[in-house]
């Protein structure tokens, strides 16, 4: 049993192709992308890997990762087909340097097919994720963004069994507004933070702070639930969700198809001051702007207003340039907002800091 990768490019776009290289015409080549001081010529992935760590072996700046394998849009959204024990060899044979698998010989990933090239791989679910799935596990799902009065309309817990108030895994608890929805599980969530836009003044949405889950147990005016899951304490007077279904790691990092200028407006978590690498961070653009899950921006910073040095005019500033110092992951996309992992960084994160399309 073989998981098959097809790689197929249609007759009905007209290609033009130079060496290494895949562009529709019109389009302007992208700058190939700058290889890190002595790269590996051959690399063995083993378990444990992730895109992200496999490319940043060879690239500086790790998203660029579809380039180097020179796939196209439609391949990129599902990168799952490297596997440990696969060896990864740097072709510089062409203009532009290019990963191979090193079974492959004489390969070329980029060349045109009449008809489906087609690869074998064991049909498990060893494949290398983008990034370390336990890196996002606690945000996937628990990230929740609501409309306004949402949670106002939403079911409600009204009181516990034996009249608890601090409810956990395994307790019983009575909810209203259930009688008519055939959903069994329902996240618990009660109001958290309003996010407005630091330059508009919109509200971006509205937080709805998870708590754990809950099963129906019976279901009626007033239904039986149970706590099958709880990171907070549920009180009664907190709200229920529909539980979605379990979100998975996004695709390969790229940037956006969009020019994007937005802002860090706060961290995932509340409280938090100090955002650095491997910390969730919400950013002020979402799907209307072109947002998706898998696209990497560039963190940028503000230039200091100084006074220059051997000026005689006492009232006299310069503003210095903006400094790009990072890079964040979309993860999580809603219209108006999104959540990001910040990948890497040279300084700690601030709000308000820029998020922008990558040069």
């Amino acid at each position: 049993m073989g998981k098959r990768l097809i790689f197929m490019v249609l007759s009905t776009v007209a290609v033009v192709l130079v060496p290494g290289l895949m562009m529709a015409q019109d389009t302007q080549p992208p700058e190939p992308p700058a290889l890190v001081e002595n790269p590996p010529s051959r690399y063995v992935v083993v378990e444990g890997d992730t895109l992200w760590d496999i490319s940043a072996r060879f690239l500086r700046d790790p998203w660029r990762w579809p380039d180097i394998w020179g796939l196209n849009r439609d391949e990129v959204k599902n990168p799952h087909w490297i596997y440990p024990g696969d060896v990864l060899v740097l072709d510089f044979s062409g203009a532009t340097p290019r990963l191979r698998f090193e079974s492959d010989a004489g390969w070329t990933l980029v060349q045109r097919r009449l008809s489906p090239e087609v690869r074998k791989h064991p049909l498990d679910s060893s494949a290398i994720p983008t990034i370390s799935p336990n890196l996002l596990k606690s945000f996937m799902d628990s990230t929740l963004i609501v409309d306004e009065n949402q949670l106002d309309l939403a079911p409600t817990i009204i009181a516990g069994k034996e009249g608890r108030v601090l409810l956990g895994p395994g307790d019983v608890a009575y909810a209203r507004g259930l009688a008519n929805t055939m959903d069994k599980r329902h996240y618990a969530v009660r109001p958290g933070r309003t996010f407005t836009d630091p330059d508009t003044n919109e509200v971006l949405g509205y937080e709805a702070i998870y708590l754990g889950e809950t099963r129906v147990r019976e279901r009626a005016d007033i239904t039986t639930l149970k706590i099958s899951r709880a990171i907070r304490e549920i009180n009664p007077g907190d709200r229920l969700l529909t539980a979605s279904r379990k979100s998975d790691v996004p695709v390969m990092p790229r940037a956006p198809s969009r020019n994007i200028n937005g802002k860090v407006i706060a961290s995932a978590n509340e409280g938090v001051s100090e955002i650095g690498p491997l910390t969730v961070v919400i950013l002020n653009r979402g799907s209307r702007d072109g947002i998706e899950n898998g696209n990497v921006l560039e963190l940028s910073r503000a230039g200091e207003v100084v006074r220059p040095a051997g000026s005689h005019n006492r009232r006299e500033t310069v503003t210095l340039p903006n400094e790009r110092y990072g890079v964040v992951y979309v993860f999580k996309v809603y219209e108006r907002l999104s959540y990001a992992l910040v990948m890497h960084t040279t300084r700690s994160v601030k709000v308000n800091d820029f998020v922008l399309t990558p040069s």
